[in-house]
């Protein structure tokens, strides 16, 4: 398991997954480990017309693909800003259920580790919004490093 070759980081683009990008970025520095910077973006839902209206043409396909360019034009910026620029580095973006799609790269790439930063949810806020780091957890084929990210001087809650 150690040295680790190969770690797979998840980010959201919210402030607490940086935490995350940012101790992923020291591992890597450590073990001279190959960093893949993840994210997923949600699948855009399809909902049909009520049959009383008049159609509306909406582009889905090409509303979903705005979505993906956006987001590796993020990514992109975020390993720029947050990630040594002598290690071996990748980003990659896909459509899918976070969980699902981190656990399938984690397989493909044969990550060694995954880091993963949680929000704070906890309780009933957990059991209604559900846990990604949870899910990445159990089903993931290497070992996860969930990093709980401060929110402000009093962290999180």
């Amino acid at each position: 398991m150690l040295p680790f070759k190969k770690i797979l980081c998840t980010t959201d683009f919210s402030e607490p997954s940086y935490e995350g990008v940012k101790t992923a970025n020291e591992l890597a520095g450590q073990f001279s480990s190959e960093l893949i910077l993840v994210h997923v973006v949600s699948p855009v839902p399809v909902l049909g017309a009520p049959h009383h209206t008049t159609p509306v043409s909406f582009d889905i396909p090409a509303y979903q693909q705005t979505f993906i360019e956006q987001s590796r034009e993020t990514l992109q910026k975020v390993a720029d800003d947050l990630i040594r620029s002598d290690l071996k580095s990748e980003t990659q973006v896909m459509v899918g259920y976070a969980a699902d799609e981190i656990v399938r790269v984690a397989e493909e790439e044969k990550a060694d580790l995954i880091v993963i930063a949680t929000h704070g949810h906890s309780g009933f806020e957990r059991l209604l919004l559900g846990s990604v780091t949870e899910r990445v957890i159990r089903h993931s084929p290497c070992p996860v490093l969930s990093v709980k990210a401060s929110w402000g001087e009093g962290g999180a809650s």
